[in-house]
């Protein structure tokens, strides 16, 4: 017996989810509904079935095939337009003619005992035999009527309670023999149970009704569709379920990565290649699809995470659904009944409402709140770039795609012909990623010259050379799942916010420019880049006083891509370096920050061992450095930029250093102290950039381990750091202890406030008024100083739902306090 699984509905009830999905293909516990229909058909010998497909035939056709990795034999008949369920099955007739056979829903869960169903059916010597079952609830279904021997006696279609017969309800399983094909006309929309069925009842024909004992749920509203999951994870319906049961009621799949930290309650299923990371909460009846990542800290109960789903650190999610191929950013909250459909984007710490509906492809801005559906709008990103370039999560934010279309964007903005300098950090993703920037960047007719992995330093370097332009793949800094793609201007800074805005438009409007045959750009590999940064900086920079000077400095290049151009630099330096983690790390291409503080301590132990002058620890990037000095002690980042200060300003004597506004007032003293004045800039790297490149600037740093050595460049570079500190202290025959003891102690305090993006404008505005008539300073954000010269910051996140508090005064206490207050001040605008 042949058997004819309908997949044609559209599932309108079931939007957003079937927006871009057909019905039959959802997933019931990672495996779509008529898989488990079809291995049921094949657990009772039916194996050559014939499928009716009409809305999305193409994506139930491409995932079933001809069904030989279900072990069964499957053709497709296919609806030009909807013809109904009789109709549908009509259009069929070629392949049912010659034998009884089964027609079956293939968007309803049931573990029904077809072998008797059909038994049942010969016994009677029917037409027709219909699969009935008892509901609670038979509203939504049509009602039978049978007699003792089973003979049909009575059909109604979704009755209203005052018309309530029976429970008895038609489940749209039926056996029938071909004759039945007499009473359908083809080409028309014909239903069974409408048009059909009165008719052979009118005629007196043998229809019979079987009911059936076992499990059946027609999946055809949201709430069923939870359920349906919840019935097979407690064993209520007869199904196949793969993966391994660990533990009783929590099922885990081929290759999913659990953390022993995780926390598990049963009934669940985590998909195949899965990661549950550390302290996250999965819940009852809640089922987890296929490469889905749940970082740390996030909770899950009753939730239905469909494939390729990134569930961000602290997010909440409640007997919701998510569909296929969605991000779902760090402490967003989505709550009972709400559904997110396929492709979209729930910004970080948003909240999406019980029972709203978000269809696909739809982006939900940050902080927002969601309490009614989003179907026409689409709300973007207002902007690619935040505060080291275009970031995110790799593979879930920064794809390969998502590169293409970038660089793509970025030629376009170029002229045809220019050269583009592309370079990376040591690790796979970067690797990855940049090679399809650079495939992007030729079909663009742009030329490339590709310096592989190099320090960030010598990339933009590099890219000053002649270049349009540049692109530096790394991995976040402290964040290792992450990564940063930067854009560079001809000089090797960071693409201007003029610059930025031009490549946004392109991006958004994808008006991206393709070269002609003859026009693909070259790629090229430049020969011995190390050599020609090391050469341009001994010639620029001091190092009058270091070879007779006897220095002796310990240098930790982190398993970084500083340690390529270490061996080339310290021996025509002219000092004593010992050197350690210099081999690169592919596993680690950045650190936390207690890694980073672990491999200062131990730097500090050498140090003081060997009885260097200092030690000096760069970034993976070669882009920062962190200093100890010669007694091993570690002087803080932020203490690091006032004893470099202190020795610049006393060997010139005259000119500016630039420094961002939310620096230590006491670097004024040091300044002034030595006859030279601070520039103040704003907290963006391209603002101390733009002051770097001026003729007076004699020095800039952000008190974050970012140094400018103006005499080479206008931009952060750790080893012109290393070179100029070592001259300096050469020439100056002091330590850094010594200097560091000269200077007054700072006093500043930060804090980071969640602020939703919907009252941030409002958090300026009180800031204001809340100053009244103390001193105000713009430069960045709103600095407001106290008479007495205490003085706090506010600063918006410029990318995340943020405010930055800063706040400065004679002592800890001072400072912790007017903290406090202008705290309160911001948590009162979202009040």
């Amino acid at each position: 017996m042949k058997a004819v699984v309908m997949a044609g509905g559209e599932g309108t009830r079931l939007r957003p989810m079937t927006s871009s999905m057909p019905k039959p293909l959802l997933p019931v516990v990672n495996r779509p509904i008529m898989e488990h229909v079809l291995r049921l058909l094949k657990r009772h010998g039916l194996k050559e079935t014939v499928v009716t497909v009409q809305f999305l035939a193409s994506l139930v056709k491409n995932y079933f095939g001809d069904g030989e990795e279900l072990g069964m034999e499957l053709t497709y008949a296919n609806e030009e337009k909807p013809l109904g369920t009789a109709g549908s099955v009509k259009n069929a007739e070629e392949a049912l003619k010659d034998d009884a056979f089964l027609v079956i829903s293939g968007d309803a869960l049931t573990d029904f005992d077809l072998t008797d169903l059909i038994a049942f059916h010969k016994e009677k010597g029917a037409l027709v035999t219909v699969c009935l079952t008892r509901v609670p609830n038979p509203l939504e279904f049509g009602i039978t009527i049978v007699d003792e021997a089973g003979k049909v006696e009575r059909f109604l279609e979704k009755p209203t309670w005052g018309q309530v017969f029976s429970d008895t309800v038609n489940t749209g399983i039926y056996v029938m023999e071909p004759e039945v094909f007499d009473y359908v006309e083809p080409d028309v929309p014909v239903d069974w149970s409408g048009d059909v069925f009165p008719q052979l009842m009118k005629e007196g024909k043998p229809i019979y009704g079987y009911v059936a004992e076992g499990y059946w749920e027609d999946v055809g509203t949201h709430e069923s569709y939870v359920k349906a999951q919840a019935d097979v994870l407690e064993g209520k319906v007869d199904v196949e379920i793969d993966g391994f049961e660990i533990s009783p009621g929590v099922w885990v799949a081929e290759g999913a990565e659990v953390h022993p930290d995780a926390v598990l309650r049963g009934p669940l299923y985590i998909g195949d290649y899965a990661k549950v990371e550390a302290n996250v909460e999965l819940r009852e009846d809640t089922v987890v699809g296929s490469n889905v990542v749940v970082k740390s800290g996030a909770f899950l109960h009753r939730a239905v995470v469909h494939d390729n789903v990134y569930i961000g650190e602290h997010s909440n999610l409640r007997g919701c659904v998510i569909g296929k191929n969605t991000d779902i950013m760090r402490a967003a909250r989505i709550e009972d009944g709400a559904v997110i459909g396929d492709e979209c984007l729930i910004g970080e710490e948003s909240i999406v409402q019980g029972n709203v509906r978000v269809y696909p492809f739809k982006t939900i801005e940050a902080g927002a709140f969601v309490n009614t559906s989003v179907i026409w709008e689409s709300r973007g990103q207002a902007h690619l770039f935040g505060a080291r370039g275009v970031s995110g999560i790799i593979n879930v934010e920064i794809t390969p795609e998502l590169a293409v279309r970038l660089a793509g964007a970025y030629a376009t903005t170029l002229k045809k012909g220019s050269t583009v300098t592309t370079a990376r950090d040591h690790s796979r993703g970067a690797r990855a990623l940049k090679r399809a920037v650079i495939s992007a960047l030729q079909a663009s007719a742009i030329d490339v010259r590709d310096l592989e992995n190099v320090p960030l330093p010598v990339a933009r370097q590099q890219t000053a050379r002649g270049s349009a332009g540049g692109i530096m793949i790394r991995t976040t800094p402290g964040v290792p799942d992450s990564i940063d793609i930067m854009f560079f201007d001809g000089r090797g800074a960071d693409l201007s916010q003029a610059g930025q805005r031009k490549l946004d438009r392109v991006y958004a409007r994808q008006e991206y420019r393709r070269a002609f045959p003859g026009e693909i750009g070259d790629l090229r590999f430049p020969a011995s880049v190390f050599d020609s940064y090391t050469g341009s900086l001994l010639r620029n920079v001091d190092i009058t006083g270091i070879a007779d000077s006897g220095l002796k400095v310990v240098v930790d290049a982190s398993n970084g891509s500083a340690g390529l151009v270490l061996p080339s630099l310290l021996g025509r330096l002219g000092v004593d370096a010992l050197t350690i983690n210099p081999g690169l790390d592919e596993a680690r291409p950045t650190e936390t920050a207690d890694t980073r503080r672990a491999g200062l301590v131990r730097l500090g132990e050498i140090v003081a061992s060997a009885r260097a002058a200092f030690g000096v620890r760069f970034d993976p990037v070669g882009e920062r450095l962190s200093l100890v000095d010669e007694r091993g002690r570690i002087i803080e980042d932020d203490r690091a930029l006032l004893v470099l200060l202190d020795l610049v300003a006393a060997e010139r004597r005259s000119g500016r250093v630039a420094l961002p506004v939310t620096t230590t007032r006491i670097a004024e003293q040091v300044a002034a102290y030595h006859g030279t004045q601070v520039e103040w800039t704003t907290t963006s790297p391209d603002d101390l950039t733009r002051v770097g490149r001026e003729e007076t600037t004699i020095f800039g740093g952000d008190g974050r381990g970012g140094f400018i050595v103006p005499e080479f460049s206008s931009v952060f570079d750790g080893t012109a750091a290393l070179v100029r500190l070592v001259g300096l202290v050469a020439r100056t025959q002091l330590t850094l202890s010594q200097i560091d003891a000269r200077i007054p102690r700072a006093h500043v305090l930060k804090r980071d406030l969640a602020t939703p993006w919907a009252v941030k404008g409002l958090v300026m505005r009180r800031v204001v008024e809340a100053a009244g008539d103390r001193q105000v300073d713009t430069t960045d954000g709103v600095r407001v100083v106290e008479p007495d010269g205490r003085w706090v910051m506010v600063l918006p996140a410029p990318s995340e739902a943020v405010t930055h508090l800063w706040a400065e005064g004679p002592d800890d206490a001072s400072a912790q306090a007017l903290l406090n207050e202008w705290a309160a001040v911001v948590d009162s605008a979202g009040d």
